[in-house]
């Protein structure tokens, strides 16, 4: 089995069971059915999971290599926004993505966490600015230089983080549990040499 995650809180990993989603969380938020972050199925209208037929997509013999990987992406990130429903938060899975990185490191300046996920720092303060309405989140001016502005966790931010890792830690290695022990080490290293390749190539093209 493809072990998906570390046990790192900060990593969204599996830890003590939490005994229900934090103040300001509750169902049918961005990422419901028809929200602004709802997941899209591949005629582009909002997928709803209570309806979903569970059928699987059939692909040619031939299909690009990158035709399979962007599919298993969106349908990844699909199942991702299902889990964070089935905790019963509102957020969407860019929010999580944010709060996660913010975990690991809080205090970064929005183009950091921009740079993390290979997003625009438009795209992220707009994601930001939901937070911060939402109380997930604060800016606040850099100690050493004031024009700078920097995202930190609040409690309600770092209790969500916390509540969401061990209720979606089941789910997330569902997800994998088709790999067999022996291949990890293979997919593992495809995925690392794909990341770190097209990184370089991100990097070239922005002329870094």
């Amino acid at each position: 089995m493809l072990s998906s995650e570390p046990e790192r809180a900060d990593a969204g990993l599996p830890g003590e069971a939490a005994t229900g989603p934090p103040a300001g969380a509750g169902p049918g938020g961005p990422g419901g059915p028809g929200g602004p972050g709802a997941a899209v199925g591949p005629d582009g209208k909002p997928i709803d999971w209570g309806k979903w037929p569970g059928g699987l997509i059939v692909f040619p013999g031939d299909v690009p290599l990158h035709g399979l990987v962007l599919a298993a992406s969106r349908l990844l990130g699909a199942y991702g926004q299902q889990t964070v429903n089935a905790a019963g938060l509102k957020v969407s899975m860019a929010g999580l993505g944010v709060l996660r990185a913010l975990m690991a490191r809080d205090g970064l300046k929005s183009t950091e966490v921009a740079e993390q996920a290979w997003s625009t720092p438009g795209t992220v303060t707009s994601v930001v600015n939901t937070l911060v309405k939402d109380g997930f989140v604060e800016r606040r001016p850099d100690e050493a230089d004031r024009r700078v502005v920097r995202l930190y966790l609040t409690d309600q931010g770092r209790a969500l983080i916390s509540y969401y890792v061990p209720q979606a830690a089941t789910a997330w290695r569902k997800a994998f549990d088709f790999v067999d022990s022996d291949d990890e080490a293979v997919v593992r290293k495809f995925f690392i040499q794909m990341i770190d390749h097209l990184s370089q190539l991100m990097r070239e093209e922005r002329g870094a």
